[in-house]
């Protein structure tokens, strides 16, 4: 982050923050100065975020979302724009606390190096895939004890309201919710090297990923890749897929629920029938699901 940051100091912030000493006659704060770091940060890293995520959801819901799913029966009215509204609450309470992480990274504390041979070539494409790995791991019991009675109601919850999801629910949930699920990215450089712009190209990937698992096309079959189809049984049916990237954690940990055929085939799972089965498993299993955050609540 800190070659993204010496490039907006020089072209933007170093500006901005002498202009403001010139207009309150004090001294310009220093470029390492922590309330400068986070301010710049702050405005940086949200607006990066608000740009990118109403920039990749908008074209993926422009074209290639099945915009037919809006007529299923757990759509809920007007949700595109309540997805929006509820990212965009989140957003700056979530980047507020992700502040503290890129401080440590721009303070030294972390593992991220420069030189590109610094541990050889291949090392590139190994620690990319640690990334995925080790991130993978985190998220899924992450997010598999967001799902415990306790935690659900608290957390999770607002999330699990996008059951059949637009492209804008990648970022619509609990601030807390979301900056959990995203510590693993962060953690990942203080527990191993990476190159910093394979760090930074790491963390772009997993924004659109975010997206590409909401989006409602369902493109890839494989089994070891938890795609928009995997994605879409969690939220169709709650305990089952928790991971990020891929099946693995789900198999090793028993919570794979493998997608039916009619998620990969556009006309059935477009069909009356299929839905209206879904929305009733839904609401089958919604009063158990209920019943344990309750009672959960009451033995606290």
């Amino acid at each position: 982050m800190d070659v993204v940051m010496a490039y907006l100091d020089t072209y933007v912030f170093d500006s901005v923050y002498n202009r403001a000493a010139a207009l309150t006659s004090t001294e310009p704060l220093a470029r390492n100065n922590l309330v400068r770091q986070s301010l710049s940060l702050f405005v940086f890293i949200y607006s990066y975020i608000l740009a990118f995520y109403f920039g990749t959801a908008g074209l993926s819901y422009k074209l290639i979302y099945d915009k037919t799913q809006e007529k299923h029966p757990k759509f809920l009215p007007r949700q595109r724009f309540l997805e929006m509204a509820c990212a965009s609450r989140a957003l700056p309470m979530i980047t507020v606390m992700t502040i503290p992480w890129i401080l440590g990274e721009l303070h030294g504390h972390s593992l991220v190096y420069k030189e590109w041979d610094k541990y050889g070539y291949p090392y590139l494409a190994l620690s990319a895939a640690m990334f995925i790995l080790f991130t993978d791991f985190c998220i899924y019991w992450i997010h598999r004890l967001e799902h415990h009675p306790l935690v659900y109601a608290k957390c999770h919850k607002l999330h699990h309201k996008w059951i059949v999801c637009t492209p804008y629910a990648s970022h619509a949930f609990h601030p807390l919710d979301g900056y959990l699920q995203s510590i693993p990215y962060h953690l990942a450089v203080f527990v191993f090297p990476m190159h910093e712009y394979v760090y930074l190209a790491l963390f772009g990937f997993v924004n659109v990923w975010s997206v590409m698992i909401h989006d409602g096309e369902y493109v890839a079959s494989n089994a070891l890749v938890n795609g928009a189809a995997h994605h879409t049984v969690h939220h169709l049916y709650f305990n089952y897929n928790y991971g990020q990237f891929t099946t693995l954690f789900d198999r090793m940990f028993n919570s794979y629920r493998k997608p039916s055929h009619e998620i990969y085939d556009r006309s059935r799972r477009n069909s009356k029938d299929v839905q209206n089965a879904q929305a009733q498993s839904i609401d089958d299993a919604l009063p158990s699901l209920e019943a344990s955050t309750t009672s959960a609540k009451k033995s606290q």
